[in-house]
């Protein structure tokens, strides 16, 4: 779900761009105000997003049957160029967007900037119906910006013939009897001694924060972020060293692989290469189709930490300089705070919908998604999503965060010291932050 699009020496350049666009965040139009002019009641909209457009048909043709008169076009822009593209046309208060998909993590940037109509008045609407995690990180300053549309959390897929061979029992999916990392561990060991596989353990997304930052919080090492304005490092606490040390031991043993990154991944689990993979709601079909037998199971924790899962994903936000303002609003607000709208928006997708209730209609389908295999994916996705979810964390300084991060991740993998590359990092962040603060 989380990939670096930006290279890291551009960090400076980003962080100058959004103090640069901070002021744009008050008065006037461009600040998203709820009382701009809503325009005409009927017409075309134009929703800019990264997927294909087979992934909203089903949303569009709902909302143009709902509404006459409206109609809705997509237009797609790659996901490595979605965000230097929107920054441009955004910039530059392009009206040939409308709605655009809003990466979570982003909202905060995206606000500052004034690139978000204020969405204040719908707060009562969207706090009663989504998850806390999903409210809050939707908000900047006290201020509601975007509607969440989609939700996500990981699970261990584990190989059962390859635990088979080595004698290992399989996880459960009973979220209160979860595996520590170090069960984990010691099973892809016995795995690839004798169960046939290359490697014990390998995380679908080995560089981005979005999938590692539940090991440092499960050590009680925070999110890396702290201060009253979220802009200052915190990725040398106890928590992150020791998590760090751990991901770094894995490759170096070779109980996961180096080498092995982008779309690469999925297929060295269901080729059968490794017992133990962390993937998303969305491998739940993908998997389907492969020739070995396995299972899911809840996300790891380290012993003695507590469980956190990752969660959040893309949300519906309105271009402040549209000038079909109304429109838009009953578009997003169709699509995410509308349970039918919502589930809409998953008919061609494998990813779990925002909108509690409907949640509450998608989740018990989802242990049918790869017949037997997938037993048990409903109650673990409920069950994280209530209990053991936390989401990035909410800064204007985001977007340098991930970058930074995903750059120490992959030196850590490839063999850099964990503590001094995390002391780097820190002082890359204090770097790349001062021209914000």
């Amino acid at each position: 779900m989380r990939r670096n699009l930006f290279a890291l020496p551009a960090v400076a350049v980003a962080a100058a761009l959004l103090l640069a666009g901070c002021g744009g965040s008050s008065g006037g139009n461009g600040s998203g105000s709820t009382t701009a002019d809503p325009g005409p009641e009927t017409g075309t909209i134009t929703f800019t997003g990264t997927d294909n457009a087979e992934t909203y048909q089903p949303v569009i043709k709902a909302f143009e049957a709902k509404n006459p008169g409206i109609k809705v076009t997509y237009t797609q822009i790659p996901f490595d160029q979605f965000n230097a593209t929107m920054q441009q046309r955004l910039s530059a208060k392009d009206t040939g967007i409308d709605v655009y998909t809003v990466d979570e993590p982003r909202v905060s940037q995206l606000a500052a900037k004034g690139f978000l109509t204020d969405l204040s008045d719908l707060d009562g609407k969207v706090k009663g119906s989504f998850t806390k995690a999903a409210y809050e990180t939707n908000h900047f300053r006290d201020k509601l910006w975007s509607l969440p549309m989609w939700n996500s959390t990981q699970y261990l897929f584990y190989n059962k013939t390859a635990l088979a061979k080595a004698k290992v029992t399989p996880p459960t999916a009973d979220p209160q009897q979860r595996w520590t990392w170090e069960q984990v561990e010691a099973a892809g060991r016995k795995s690839m001694q004798a169960g046939g596989t290359k490697y014990g353990l390998f995380m679908e997304q080995p560089e981005a924060y979005y999938q590692l930052q539940p090991l440092a919080e499960s050590l009680g090492g925070g999110s890396g972020i702290t201060g009253d304005d979220a802009l200052t490092p915190a990725i040398e606490t106890d928590g992150w060293k020791k998590a760090m040390q751990w991901y770094g031991a894995t490759f170096a043993s070779g109980l996961s692989p180096r080498g092995i990154g982008g779309f690469q991944t999925g297929p060295v689990f269901s080729n059968g290469d490794v017992a133990f993979f962390v993937g998303g709601p969305w491998d739940l079909k993908i998997f389907g189709s492969s020739k070995i037998d396995w299972g899911v199971a809840p996300l790891p924790y380290f012993q003695g930490g507590k469980p956190v899962t990752p969660t959040g994903s893309w949300s519906l936000g309105i271009n402040p300089a549209s000038k079909q303002q109304g429109m838009a609003r009953k578009f997003i607000e169709f699509a995410t705070l509308d349970p039918a709208g919502n589930l809409a928006t998953t008919s061609t997708t494998t990813i779990i919908p925002a909108n509690l209730d409907a949640q509450k209609q998608y989740t018990p389908k989802m242990d049918a998604f790869s017949g037997a295999k997938t037993v048990g994916a409903a109650a673990i996705t409920a069950y994280e999503s209530e209990h053991t979810a936390v989401s990035r964390p909410v800064s204007v300084g985001y977007i340098q965060f991930e970058e930074v991060l995903g750059k120490a991740f992959a030196d850590i993998r490839n063999g850099t010291n964990s503590d001094q590359r995390l002391q780097q990092a820190t002082q890359q962040l204090n770097d790349a932050w001062k021209t914000i603060k």
